[in-house]
């Protein structure tokens, strides 16, 4: 499988006009309040997760994610890994 460079510069400047869907932007959203301050997520940013056909398992695989890679590359960065 190869990336869609395209799809990548569309992401990388602004995912909320990259030609996503609906459910990928909505996860995106929350992903990225999980990783701009946790304490802020609420009942409703998950209600929105299920309104677009996210179900708790799902909801919880997303968190975890999005949780694991901020754990990781905080622990990367404390330790100066890729910085030469």
């Amino acid at each position: 499988m190869t990336l869609d460079q395209a799809l990548v510069d569309a992401l990388e400047k602004d995912y909320t006009s990259a030609p996503i869907s609906e459910q990928d932007r909505v996860m995106l959203d929350y992903v990225i309040k999980v990783t701009k301050d946790a304490t802020k997520v609420g009942k409703d940013d998950h209600e929105r997760l299920r309104a677009a056909g996210f179900d708790d398992r799902g909801i919880l695989q997303i968190t975890l994610i999005a949780a694991w890679f901020n754990y990781i590359n905080r622990v990367a960065d404390a330790l100066g890994v890729g910085r030469e």
